[in-house]
């Protein structure tokens, strides 16, 4: 009898989480669309809550900072870098154009999402789990991760 089980490391969480979302992900031009669209998504996401008070955007990403090191520690080490370096260059922008920009970049960028999904010809994973909006920036990190031979 053939083992068909999954090999150890595939059933953690966090590959099962990676792999579903990415059985929405196939098209290779869905997948560029995702890679530049859900950091801009993330950086205008925090842009938002930054703009209503900045205090309430570091709240935010410890919060998340924390599921995502729950899940695996060297995603969450990728993602306190990555949005560590958002919330500095929410920082350095002038306080005033913090939402507009935010605001334009956050629109544009799901509208983006949306025809990679017109295009793979699949519904966004977050329709069935709210889960996944979190897993998306994941997502996008394990193609890097995998590149540099990075485990997660």
């Amino acid at each position: 009898m053939q083992d068909t089980a999954m090999p150890q490391d595939a059933q953690r969480p966090v590959h099962r989480l990676i792999a579903t979302y990415a059985e929405s992900h196939r098209n290779p031009t869905n997948e560029v669309i995702h890679f530049i669209c859900v950091p801009v998504i993330v950086f205008s996401f925090l842009g938002l809550i930054w703009a209503l008070h900045p205090l309430a955007a570091v709240a935010v990403m410890l919060l998340s900072l924390g599921y995502y090191f729950k899940l695996s520690v060297s995603f969450g080490v990728g993602m306190l870098l990555m949005s560590g370096a958002m919330l500095w260059v929410l920082t350095v922008l002038p306080q005033a154009q913090v939402l507009p920009i935010s605001v334009g970049v956050f629109v544009v960028a799901w509208i983006g999402q949306f025809i990679g999904h017109k295009i793979e010809g699949k519904k966004p994973s977050f329709f069935d789990d709210l889960r996944f909006l979190l897993i998306g920036p994941l997502f996008v990190l394990s193609f890097l991760y995998r590149r540099l031979h990075i485990s997660y």
